[in-house]
């Protein structure tokens, strides 16, 4: 069961990454990236929180490394997966973990943004910047994932995948 979900995390890193100069909207310095957020409520549900949390790093990382990203993206993701890992670990909840997701990502990740841009990356900014763009792709990519977690919830493998203990 567990090169099922390395192979599936693997497969959500790919998507994330290979997405990322494709699907983003920019905002100023920061590029919001909707198909992260839906990755990572998919991640959540089906992997749990170490996983998410993984997989948003890596991606953040790879799109870095490949010059489609920003800095910003790493805080936005990883506690934004972080909290919605958590949630649906808890509650067992999809609409918990959206607004794990969208709190964590939205208002955290959106505040915890600004002194990176601004001692990281030299961007004189207010401190509640980023938390609009990142409430708008969040929501919207949450969204998509919730709607690929219903899809894909009748598919034998993604209903092992739940089941194991996380």
């Amino acid at each position: 069961m567990k090169t099922i979900r390395l192979t599936f995390s693997a497969l959500l890193v790919a998507i994330g990454t290979m997405t990322g100069h494709l699907i983003y909207i920019p905002v100023g310095i920061a590029k919001c990236f909707p198909v992260q957020h839906a990755i990572n409520i998919i991640s959540a549900i089906f992997l749990g929180p170490r996983y998410a949390v993984l997989n948003a790093f890596v991606i953040s990382l790879l799109r870095n490394i490949l010059g489609v990203g920003s800095l910003l993206a790493f805080p936005g993701s990883m506690i934004g997966a972080f909290l919605a890992g958590v949630l649906f670990k808890k509650t067992a909840n999809r609409f918990y973990t959206i607004g794990g997701e969208v709190f964590g990502t939205g208002i955290l990740g959106g505040l915890f943004s600004y002194p990176i841009a601004k001692f990281l990356m030299g961007k004189e900014i207010m401190a509640f910047f980023f938390v609009i763009p990142f409430l708008v792709s969040t929501i919207g990519g949450s969204f998509i994932g919730y709607l690929l977690v219903r899809i894909f919830e009748n598919n034998k493998i993604f209903k092992e995948l739940k089941e194991v203990d996380r």
